[in-house]
């Protein structure tokens, strides 16, 4: 049975030395690892899923719905997925810390926001894609998220007329292959695995850590996640904090 804490302090002294100890860790990561930052998560009592909009944020997410509904789309996608006053806070620099300090292998995340990046995390495999991609789907120019913040309506390409589409994988899309094997391979070359700010509920990324075989599992999240049986050590506190060390 997994030891838990939900002691800060303890979590951040707990952390220093798995890392410390560990040869090849990898951190695997949901929204929560954000919220610190101000981005709302999905599933909280404040997220994204129990506020109210005309349509429900799942199917605004949808695949179809950016297809039938590409203005709407835009609008939410402006309004709640793009946050570019947004900064690293503890966590993603500690992540960005450790990678440089050669402790951390790489980072797997869920998140869109470009956090981990800023933080100055290098080797960082994004599952869902980021907003800070938007591709033309005709010619295939990449735009940045302050140019779609820029733009009205549904943007267009400024080469071709195309249409513009976020790298984001959207409900109903398919993950990028690549991305898929890299962050398969770097989770099953671990001898620790950290899954911090997640509920592990979505999938496939959620499966994903399926595949580690190393030594140790650390979960770090507020909530009871379905890996906490099978891990050593469960933090159930603000993940910023337990980061502090």
């Amino acid at each position: 049975m997994a030891r838990t804490t939900t002691d800060p302090a303890e979590a951040a002294s707990e952390l220093a030395s798995r890392f410390s100890s560990a040869r090849r860790a990898v951190f695997f990561g949901g929204a929560g690892v954000s919220t610190a930052s101000g981005i709302p998560d999905f599933r909280s009592a404040d997220g994204l899923y129990h506020q109210h909009f005309k349509y429900p944020p799942e199917e605004m997410l949808g695949h179809g719905f950016f297809l039938s509904h590409t203005e709407e789309f835009y609008d939410f996608y402006r309004e709640r997925m793009i946050c570019l006053t947004a900064r690293p806070n503890r966590a993603h620099v500690k992540l960005a810390e450790l990678e440089r300090e050669g402790r951390l292998a790489a980072v797997v995340t869920q998140n869109i926001d470009g956090l981990h990046q800023a933080a100055g995390s290098r080797t960082v495999h994004e599952l869902h894609g980021s907003v800070h991609r938007n591709i033309c789907q005709e010619c295939g120019a990449v735009y940045s998220a302050e140019w779609v913040m820029r733009t009205t309506g549904v943007p267009r390409c400024e080469k071709c007329g195309g249409l513009v589409k976020p790298d984001v994988v959207l409900y109903g899309e398919q993950l990028d292959e690549k991305v898929l094997l890299a962050s398969v391979e770097a989770i099953a070359a671990a001898d620790l695995l950290v899954i911090g700010g997640t509920s592990l509920v979505v999938y496939p990324a959620a499966g994903l850590v399926n595949y580690f075989q190393g030594d140790a599992i650390v979960v770090v999240n507020r909530e009871p996640t379905p890996a906490d049986s099978g891990a050593d050590l469960v933090c159930a506190c603000d993940i910023a904090a337990a980061f502090d060390f």
